[in-house]
């Protein structure tokens, strides 16, 4: 297995991608503390990785609460270890720049960016006492193109490329990777924003079928394994980089 033995922590793992990708570090023997907002959709997660053989417990989060972020973290690297983060949580907001407030942009900002600062400031110390570690944060593909009619969702994904970026840079001498993961559109709840933004779903369905080269949705199952390759040895001399997985949209 190629995690065996070590250590992740998820935030926004209770569904979706943040789900998949748990199960699918789990499965390649990764201890993980699955997070999630709602406490139960994360029991739920950690229930079904034990059920299937592998070691995983559940904690409500709010992955914008820095005391509370920090606490948590600690509490698992104290055990003896803290090999992988994967900093998930996000908040998909639609809308113009005259169509989204200054709360609007402000609650995007909190959780697209500065819930993975939060994360990798306090798993840091941990990684770094170790002289190992891998960070991933959830971008977007949408950070690395624009996205119409979605400036709050599209600024925040640029901004936390770049962080990521300097974090790879800043602490590689520590051999400390840091990479973005990048995905395009998957069926998830997590697409209203580009729903309500298109007109609807099936208009959704329509740029899904035509704008995509491959012509099709990811699957959840497809972007958890660029998770486990960025949390493995096997992208060990990856770091700073924006891994786009979207079948093609942003060529």
């Amino acid at each position: 297995m190629l995690l065996e033995g070590r250590v992740a922590f998820l935030t926004g793992a209770g569904s979706g991608i943040g789900r998949a990708g748990a199960i699918a570090l789990a499965r390649e023997g990764a201890n993980v503390t699955v997070t999630d907002l709602d406490g139960t959709r994360a029991k739920a997660v950690a229930d079904e990785i034990i059920a299937a053989g592998g070691m995983a417990e559940a904690i409500a989060l709010d992955a914008a609460d820095e005391p509370a972020v920090i606490a948590a973290i600690n509490m698992v690297a104290a055990r003896g270890r803290l090999d992988i983060l994967h900093s998930h949580a996000g908040i998909q907001i639609a809308g113009r720049l005259t169509d989204v407030t200054t709360d609007d942009m402000d609650a995007s900002w909190r959780l697209n960016v500065r819930a993975h600062f939060i994360a990798a400031r306090a798993a840091m110390p941990h990684m770094r006492a170790k002289r190992k570690g891998s960070i991933i944060i959830t971008a977007s593909n949408s950070g690395v193109q624009l996205d119409r009619g979605m400036i709050a969702y599209t600024t925040t994904k640029h901004a936390v490329i770049a962080m990521a970026r300097q974090i790879a840079a800043d602490f590689a001498i520590d051999n400390i990777r840091c990479n973005a993961l990048c995905p395009g559109f998957v069926d998830t709840q997590f697409n209203r924003g580009f729903e309500l933004q298109m007109g609807g779903r099936a208009q959704l369905e329509t740029y899904v079928a035509e704008a995509i080269p491959m012509g099709r949705w990811a699957t959840v199952e497809e972007i958890s394994a660029s998770i486990v390759f960025l949390a493995s040895d096997q992208s060990g001399f990856m770091t700073g980089h924006a891994l786009v997985v979207d079948g093609g949209e942003c060529l």
